[in-house]
């Protein structure tokens, strides 16, 4: 068996789309976590996996046979902002892979060292954002939200220098593509034609072998956006950064930054220490996936033509994006309240809970992981408008609501202080907080055990996290 069975076709578009450079070595590369059940899905020999070679290879010390490593080049809109060039300034695409379920993926490294797009970074990873990624991707995956996934971490016995003088480490993403709004956005700025129908060919083959024009791309990468942000809204979940270089045409989440699950729930509540202005606050992350939807349209313009009738039909396009996204928020809200059956009227019963919820401050997770409990008037503030609403809700839920309730309200989520917990004790070469919490978070529906609890606690008021960061 091959280790690793690539099977590349990026490195074969146009070369301006890229660079091709291995990733930097490392001092003293050392495991800290391995995920074999992605490993078996992706047809890497497990027994490899274990080896000291595959630790070469996912800290970027050896090269695995059939990989083609590569830097992508992208632009970007950051914080409303045109940036005409990025890219991947400290990550390195090793390469594609046909998995066993016949979806293909890329296999990347982050952290991996500089690159001709890290302008003034070092191109590498301290320790922190590392088992961030790791663990919350994993949680999403477990909760079933479209997400890149975590194969590998590992040390580097080397430091990096942010605010202090930090671990470094390596992060092996997985995702079925890397390919970004943004991606688009760097060749049509550019004017490069070429590119960019090569891309849009590359795209379309890999993603939406049905789509037969650009209009039909636009609607599909609308509609998995409009559902994969109201999934994350169903789960309290801030991205942080909704840059369109974030913004995976596959739907996807990708690049978990100064990410964060929300605690006491809020609207308009903001982690990111870099969004000063709350432009990617938790509520406001519906327009933001529609207005990154409405750049790729623009991105598609070249590619058609007719300049005037492109705008017209992309907008209607953009356009679906509300009613899709309110869909599937009426769906993913009405199976946390038992509902089976979702009606538009349900609408308001679920938008007066989540009123009652931000008015007392209400824990987001545990709210409705114990809505249906006897205890469940204890997170709300004002106990006589809830028991009001509830009453409504008795009146709605389904007669197996228990049974929906519990497929849809996580009992554990990767809470802000318990991620900042892992990483204090990783900084001291202490992986077992890590490792805990990432058995925990990845079975988020099961019956909380006395060993388990913890997980599911809300912060205590010395432990609340009100900042997140980015790591670069």
């Amino acid at each position: 068996m091959t280790a690793i069975p690539f099977d590349n076709s990026f490195a074969r578009l146009p070369a301006q789309m890229f660079t091709s450079l291995p990733p930097t070595p490392v001092a003293q590369p050392g495991w800290i976590a391995r995920n074999t059940d992605l490993a078996i899905l992706l047809g890497i020999d497990p027994e490899w996996f274990e080896s000291a070679e595959a630790l070469d290879v996912f800290a970027g010390n050896a090269s695995a046979a059939g990989s083609a490593p590569l830097a992508q080049l992208y632009a970007a809109h950051q914080f409303g902002q045109w940036n005409p060039q990025l890219g991947d300034g400290r990550a390195i695409l090793l390469g594609e892979v046909i998995a066993t379920d016949g979806i293909r993926r890329d296999i990347q490294l982050k952290g991996s060292g500089r690159t001709p797009y890290s302008r003034s970074g070092d191109g590498r990873s301290w320790l922190g954002p590392v088992l961030r990624e790791y663990v919350v991707s994993e949680a999403m995956y477990a909760m079933g939200v479209p997400t890149t996934r975590a194969l590998a971490a590992v040390t580097t016995g080397e430091d990096v220098y942010r605010e202090a003088r930090l671990p470094g480490a390596i992060l092996t993403r997985v995702a079925q593509s890397h390919i970004r709004v943004g991606t688009f956005q760097v060749h049509a700025s550019r004017g490069d034609l070429i590119a960019l129908q090569a891309l849009f060919d590359h795209t379309v083959a890999r993603h939406d072998p049905g789509a037969t024009s650009p209009n039909a791309f636009l609607r599909a990468v609308v509609a998995r956006q409009a559902d994969l942000v109201a999934r994350w809204m169903g789960l309290g979940f801030i991205h942080g950064v909704m840059n369109t270089d974030n913004c995976s045409v596959a739907g996807e989440t990708i690049d978990y930054g100064p990410c964060a699950f929300m605690d006491a729930y809020h609207p308009g509540k903001v982690f990111s220490s870099i969004d000063q202005m709350g432009r990617y606050a938790f509520g406001n992350q519906p327009g933001i996936a529609a207005w990154n939807c409405a750049q790729l349209a623009t991105a598609l313009i070249p590619l058609m033509p007719d300049r005037d009738a492109a705008i017209e039909i992309f907008t209607q396009s953009v356009n679906t994006f509300p009613d899709l996204y309110a869909a599937t928020w009426l769906s993913v809200f009405a199976a946390k309240l038992g509902i089976s059956d979702p009606v538009p009227d349900d609408r308001a019963l679920i938008e007066d809970l989540l009123d009652l919820m931000a008015a007392g401050g209400s824990d987001f997770t545990n709210t409705f992981a114990n809505l249906a409990s006897d205890t469940a008037q204890e997170q709300f503030a004002d106990r006589d408008r809830f028991a009001a609403w509830h009453s409504r809700w008795v009146a709605r839920r389904a007669p197996a609501f228990a049974a929906v309730m519990a497929k849809a309200n996580p009992q554990i989520i990767p809470r802000n202080h318990q991620i900042e917990a892992i990483i204090q004790a990783g900084i001291k070469g202490d992986f077992a907080p890590f490792h805990a919490m990432l058995a925990a978070v990845t079975s988020p529906y099961d019956t909380l055990t006395p060993d388990r609890a913890r997980f599911a606690a809300a912060p205590t008021d010395e432990e609340v996290v009100t900042r997140t960061f980015c790591g670069t």
